[in-house]
């Protein structure tokens, strides 16, 4: 079992995940030393605001996300900042690794698999290792997963949360916002 902490960011309440030097939606400017690799469930602002400072701090970091993520990060009206009067875009695009649905990685020992779940943004991923699945906005226990923002869109935010329900088997579900199910929060 992996030890994740759980940190909720002063920015609209989402949560950054950090699990040994893999950090899941950088937010807030805190513990970003020693991070190999980010996960990204989605490229709205609110999950990706830490990403600059990070880099800035792990010059060989690598941020994962899909095509639609990689375009986002790129672009303040894709990722909603230029919305929130704080126009945000990634200043080292070269360090995005685009990843497949259902594709395989394994970061300095942690196998995740990547599974596209669009419905709530198209650059959303939901991210499964053996113990827990990260599940961002695409799926938050309780709540309707919000589908009237652009790109958004109800069949398919059903269709990638029944894939989550299936996916989180006997694992924690660590969703974008609230307060988790990780030590430490």
């Amino acid at each position: 079992m992996h030890h994740i902490r759980a940190h909720i960011n002063s920015l609209f309440g989402s949560v950054t995940y950090r699990m040994g030097d893999i950090i899941v939606d950088p937010g807030d400017d805190q513990d970003l030393d020693n991070v190999s690799a980010v996960l990204l469930t989605h490229a709205h602002f609110d999950h990706i605001y830490g990403l600059n400072a990070l880099a800035e701090r792990n010059p060989a970091v690598t941020v994962y996300t899909n095509a639609a993520g990689a375009r986002a990060l790129t672009d303040a009206k894709l990722n909603m900042s230029k919305y929130h009067d704080c126009p945000f875009v990634f200043d080292h695009p070269d360090r995005i690794k685009t990843v497949a649905d259902g594709e395989m990685l394994n970061i300095n020992g942690i196998e995740i698999q990547a599974i596209h779940t669009p419905g709530h943004h198209p650059s959303c991923i939901t991210w499964r290792t053996d113990t827990a699945i990260f599940t961002g906005d695409a799926y938050i226990p309780g709540l309707r997963t919000v589908t009237n923002l652009p790109g958004g869109d109800k069949a398919a935010a059903r269709a990638s949360e029944t894939l989550i329900l299936a996916a989180a088997e006997n694992r924690s579900v660590l969703p974008g916002h609230g307060e988790g199910t990780a030590e430490g929060k």
